[in-house]
């Protein structure tokens, strides 16, 4: 039976282990569905925590991040080391479950033996142990069992093999702790261990440690007040140390090791010689400078062909679905105005405007974790990192770039499998330039409307493909600029693990999919869900009653003049139903309404602004409009220009207005609104701004709020003088011709 420590607090059992050693697929045989996603304080790791049942007694299991070491230098690595001290808004561990790789069990037990440092009860499990039997292996596992004092258990998580056995250990260690024994250190190690824990106070054994063999550690931030007295006494304990005759550098992985070898000495039949190595006959291939090239392509066309095109029929369904819903409950509310534009235009559209994104990230993260599971996602890594080094970012990057071409927000949380700080957060920030499908409507209605009747399809096509690179160029740019400017000298060799390949097992893979979008819907929908209703009162409100008789008094006039009809006939056509008259009146009003909404004032004054890259108020109203969603601008410059809501790209009567739009007074009346340069001008513009507010609330989520303003306002910043720098070169150029 599991031993519940207090009555309204469960047992907590770590799963510790080195990357790619299957501690995630236990997680999920323990667990299943009963997962759900911790965040911590000061650090943007998460750690999965999910309910099992042993018997009739529930427990929590933690799934740590994966770590070669305890170094605390990666935020992996520190996140932990906080679990293992129970810092950060943790709470203490009562378990530690050790997942080892049964095929390299020399390098990780490396890791067990730095957590013993920190005094907890721990069981060893030797997973893939099916592909030992298979290299016709052989461990002596009682041997192993006596040596360290502690249970050690073959498992296969893939099939399921010793679960069960695992599950019981886990209730007898709870209820009996047992520890693997410490490592011996020398008399200088030793006596420097306790001088820094008298030095700063709550400083554990394993902490103290780390302040020692690990230069690169964080833990010294922790003690911040004392930060100069700790590295002076690392540094003494240093001298100590190498005056007794060891460099302090290596000095933990030579003991560590050599333990490591005393503990392993008749426990490992080595003899491999019968076993053949596929992964390394199939890397000959996939790794190929050429073949490997292909077949990469090949597979990453597969993958963005299925965000960008394959999720689209399920992203139309939720559309179609959405527009449903709103027309169904539109005769509903008819009578509240009010009421009816908030539940129609606002919640019924924001939760639209957060579900359209779930099939985009389902297909996503579905192929990645089939990359994953199968190894191939590393050997993909590995063949970009060149292509991607000159920039600060390596191979890992690629993934998530290659994504956010269909939309930013799966590619964004696609950038959760960097380790990297720098390289992650250089690639989230990435990730918005990348020309996603969002831009597309607006590409097709102004390259259609101005650029292929003037200059034919060729150079239409061509336009649209050279704008999918303008962020990535300016993106790549920056990345470089930031690495020369804020990266340290010091290079990190880019180091990767080659998994060996595997057929993927469906359950974790369900697992994994349906968590990420699950995440997605309760976290960044929530955001993305009040954004949206924010922007719906900006344009529906103060929505007077003055407007609404201005309109109406300006038909009735048009009316009696055009059809001559008196105002009573007149007035009687505008409210009936369905007539051409009552269209153009509920159009004029609508736009009407826009234009006399808090945003729509807010655009004309902020139109000064805009003004030197050649929009006027309209445009940057339907500018303004679209930062929830960039497609938005299309049904909003339908409704300025009194063609209704449901315009789209193709709409050859929203290309008319816009081809025939004239400037209205001023210095330019008369003229064009449209010129070739405004064209340009709103197309990079819309190539490099960050108009998405779901894009925007998945930043703050996966980094802070603050880098997420910053990347928001940067980017807009940066579109608007690209735009003007187009516009008013455009004009110089077209001015001299």
């Amino acid at each position: 039976m599991v031993q519940v420590l207090e009555s309204t607090k469960l047992a907590r059992v770590g799963l510790i282990g080195n990357p790619n050693t299957g501690k995630s697929t236990i997680f999920n045989r323990l667990t299943g569905l009963r997962q759900r996603i911790a965040n911590y304080p000061g650090i943007t790791v998460e750690e999965r925590i999910g309910t099992t049942h042993i018997g009739k007694k529930s427990l929590q299991v933690v799934d740590l991040p994966g770590a070669y070491s305890l170094s605390a230098s990666t935020l992996d690595e520190r996140a932990v080391l906080d679990a293992l001290t129970a810092r950060g808004g943790r709470e203490p561990l009562d378990l530690l479950v050790c997942v080892l790789d049964a095929t390299n069990l020399e390098r990780n037990l490396f890791l067990a033996l730095q957590i013993a440092d920190f005094g907890l009860p721990m069981i060893l499990v030797l997973n893939q142990w099916d592909v030992l039997r298979r290299r016709n292996q052989e461990y002596d596992l009682e041997k192993l069992k006596e040596i360290l004092g502690i249970p050690v258990l073959p498992v296969s998580a893939r099939s399921g093999e010793g679960m069960k056995g695992l599950e019981t250990e886990i209730s007898k260690v709870l209820e009996k702790p047992c520890y693997l024994a410490p490592t011996a250190w020398s008399r200088e190690i030793n006596t420097g261990l306790e001088d820094l824990i008298g030095l700063a106070p709550g400083l554990s054994r394993g902490e103290a440690l780390r302040l020692i063999f690990d230069g690169g550690s964080l833990v010294a931030d922790r003690w911040s007040e004392r930060k100069g007295e700790i590295q002076q006494r690392v540094g003494r304990i240093h001298s100590e140390i190498a005056a007794g005759g060891m460099n302090p550098g290596p000095a933990e992985a030579l003991i560590q090791y050599k333990r490591i070898g005393s503990l392993l000495e008749g426990v490992i039949d080595s003899d491999t010689s019968a076993f053949s190595r596929s992964s390394e006959t199939i890397d000959r291939i996939l790794l190929h400078r050429v073949w490997g090239l292909g077949i990469f392509v090949a597979v990453m066309w597969v993958v963005f062909q299925s965000v960008y095109s394959w999720a689209s029929p399920m992203m139309d369904g939720l559309e179609w679905l959405t527009g449903a819903l709103q027309e169904g409950i539109r005769p509903v509310l008819s009578g509240l105005p009010v009421l009816e534009s908030l539940v129609v235009d606002g919640i019924i559209a924001g939760v639209g405007g957060v579900i359209v994104f779930v099939p985009q990230i389902f297909v996503l993260f579905l192929f990645i974790a089939l990359l994953e599971d199968t190894g191939y996602m590393a050997r993909a890594a590995f063949l970009m990192d060149k292509a991607l080094g000159w920039c600060g970012l390596n191979g890992k990057s690629f993934v998530p770039l290659l994504s956010s071409y269909a939309c930013a927000i799966p590619g964004i949380m696609a950038a959760r499998t960097l380790e990297d700080k720098r390289s992650r957060v250089t690639t989230i920030l990435m990730a918005p330039f990348m020309s996603c499908s969002a831009r597309l409507p607006v590409y097709v209605l102004f390259i259609g409307a101005f650029v292929e009747p003037a200059y034919g399809a060729m150079v239409a096509g061509w336009t649209l493909f050279l704008l999918h690179f303008v962020g990535l160029a300016v993106a790549a740019f920056l990345a470089w600029i930031s690495q020369r400017l804020f990266s340290s000298k010091t290079i990190t060799p880019f180091v990767l693990e080659m998994p060996q390949y595997k057929v993927p097992q469906l359950r974790n893979i369900f697992i994994r999919v349906w968590g990420s979008g699950r995440e997605f819907i309760v976290r960044a929908g929530t955001v993305i869900f009040a954004f949206s209703i924010l922007i719906w009162a900006l344009l529906y409100f103060p929505h007077s009653e003055s407007v609404s008789e201005a309109v109406e008094d300006d038909m009735v006039r048009e009316l009696v003049v055009t059809e001559g009809l008196n105002q009573v006939e007149a007035m009687a056509l505008l409210k009936e139903s369905g007539t051409p008259a009552a269209i153009e009146f509920e159009n004029r009003l609508q736009a009407s309404y826009r234009e006399d909404s808090y945003l729509g004032r807010f655009g004309h004054f902020v139109q000064p602004v805009f003004a030197p890259a050649g929009f006027d108020w309209k445009l940057t109203v339907g500018v303004l409009s679209s930062f929830p969603a960039r497609e938005l601008v299309i049904s909003t410059l339908g409704i300025i220009y009194q063609l209704g809501p449901d315009v789209d790209a193709e709409s050859q009567s929203l290309r008319n207005r816009i081809v025939n739009e004239k400037w209205p007074s001023g210095s330019r009346v008369g003229q064009s609104v449209y010129t070739m340069p405004v064209v340009l001008a709103v197309l990079v513009f819309f190539a490099l701004c960050l108009q998405c507010g779901a894009t925007v609330a998945i930043i703050a989520k996966e980094l802070n709020g603050w880098i997420a303003l910053g990347s928001f306002v940067g980017m807009t910043v940066l579109a608007w003088v690209a735009a003007v720098a187009v516009y008013q070169i455009g004009t110089l150029i077209s001015g001299t011709l």
